[in-house]
C-alpha cells in the first residue's frame, strides 16, 4: 500500500488567526498517524506560478488515513480557522511505489 501525502500551498492573510489553526493541527495529525515533512520554511519557485507562499507536506501511511484525518471531527472543528485566515490549495496525492 502506497503512502499518501497532503500537499498544501497556502497564502496567509491573517497571521494571528492562522496561528490558532497551526497550533492545533499537530494533535489532530497524531491521532491519524500523520507527520509533517514540510511545514513552511523557505521556498523558491523555479517553474510556473506559485499558488501560495507557504508550503506544507504531510505524510500518511495510506490514502485512507489521509482522507480519514481530513474528514475527522477533530480536523473539521479547526478547519474554519484556516479557511477564514488564509487561501489554500490542498491535495491528497498517492505516493510512488517504485
Amino acid at each position: 500500500m502506497a503512502k499518501a501525502y497532503v500537499i498544501g500551498q497556502i497564502t496567509v492573510h491573517n497571521p494571528e488567526g492562522y496561528a490558532k489553526y497551526a497550533k492545533q493541527v499537530p494533535a489532530t495529525l497524531a491521532q491519524y498517524g500523520g507527520k509533517y515533512l514540510v511545514r513552511g520554511g523557505k521556498s523558491t519557485q523555479v517553474e510556473g506560478v506559485a499558488q501560495g507562499d507557504r508550503r506544507v507536506v504531510i505524510e500518511f501511511a495510506s490514502r485512507e488515513a489521509a482522507e480519514t484525518w481530513h474528514h475527522s471531527p477533530e480536523y473539521q472543528a479547526i478547519l474554519p480557522d484556516r479557511i477564514n485566515n488564509s487561501e489554500g490549495h490542498i491535495a491528497i496525492v498517492d505516493g510512488f511505489e517504485g
